[in-house]
């Protein structure tokens, strides 16, 4: 098991320096057939999700209803080894994304000091600054993303799915009504994401010039007044609360749009109570699932975000390999 954990994945050389042609020819070159058993352990988590939903429902109806304390303990112990296997089987998940995703950083740090170490003495002093940047920084953002690349959208997605087609299969109008408010958020997510994307990309060419200027001054008898670099740090200024505009305003109409779907569910729910149309553990069911269906969703929406600063970081690492 240590050496699983603490020896890096051994990424075979493809015989040429030429970088991969997609995010996701990356990623498969990255990780290759671990990505079969990390979504495979993906499916695993997602599925175990509906179940507390099931749970909580029969534990309000059934043990309130028939008054059974036997049933109460057996369902409340089905309960809590749904929750310790789901626990564990999230553990692992992480703990393998993150092994996957150390890897490749490690061996795309040691590839790229290979590539730049063979270029000509004049060219590397020159962009000094936009290697580090890229050995450093950029090339961390992008490995980061072999691990989840492929699993991470399966669980969250399948986490989704799982608890809503529940929900569709319990009470149709009710999870109907509800999920309305959510379908928005997968609509606009990639509309605002695409001006978020365009940010980004604008702030990795003026953090790389930022950092050829900074390695190219004189020295301590330089001015920086005089120099070029008040205006690059305006401009990486602006970009920046730019950036923060487009991000906290998506975050502001997702919150708003996960915190209705609960409370459509609490009022049709309560209406069909005293219509005496469905039951209160229902109610409370789904209430509890709308709050588990938030964390899902806004690791998607992160994710989404995570996968287009990745493409871009892949992009250009690719245009200056």
């Amino acid at each position: 098991m240590t050496d699983f954990l603490f020896r890096p994945r051994r990424i075979p050389r493809t015989g040429d320096d030429t970088p991969a042609a997609s995010l996701f020819g990356y990623v498969w070159r990255m990780s290759g057939r671990h990505q079969v058993w990390i979504c495979l352990l993906a499916v695993v988590v997602a599925a175990l999700t509906a179940i507390p939903l099931e749970l909580q429902r029969r534990i309000v109806d059934e043990v309130v209803k028939e008054r059974e304390l036997g049933l109460l303990w057996l369902l409340a112990g089905g309960y809590l080894v749904v929750l310790v296997v789901q626990g564990a089987a999230k553990y692992a998940l992480h703990m393998y994304q993150s092994w996957l995703s150390e890897s490749a950083i490690r061996y795309n740090r040691g590839h790229l000091t290979r590539l730049y170490e063979r270029r000509d003495s004049g060219e590397a002093e020159q962009h000094s600054g936009e290697a580090v940047s890229i050995i450093g920084a950029e090339v961390d953002r992008l490995g980061g993303f072999v691990g989840e690349g492929l699993s991470q959208p399966m669980v969250n997605g399948g986490m989704l799915v799982a608890m809503g087609g529940y929900m569709l299969v319990v009470e149709p109008l009710v999870a109907a009504i509800s999920m309305a408010f959510i379908v928005p958020q997968i609509v606009l997510m990639p509309l605002l994401q695409s001006r978020i994307n365009r940010l980004m990309e604008r702030r990795v060419t003026l953090l790389r010039g930022f950092g050829d200027q900074l390695t190219g001054l004189p020295g301590a008898g330089s001015d920086f007044r005089h120099s070029a670099l008040p205006g690059a740090l305006d401009r990486i200024y602006d970009n920046r609360l730019r950036t923060y505009l487009w991000k906290f305003g998506q975050k502001a109409v997702m919150n708003l749009l996960s915190a209705v779907a609960p409370l459509s569910a609490l009022l049709v729910g309560g209406i069909m109570v005293i219509q005496g149309e469905t039951t209160i553990g229902v109610v409370v069911a789904f209430i509890s699932g709308f709050e588990r269906l938030g964390t899902p969703l806004r690791e998607l929406i992160a994710y989404y975000r995570i996968a287009a600063q990745a493409n871009v970081q892949h992009k250009m690492i690719a245009r200056w390999m």
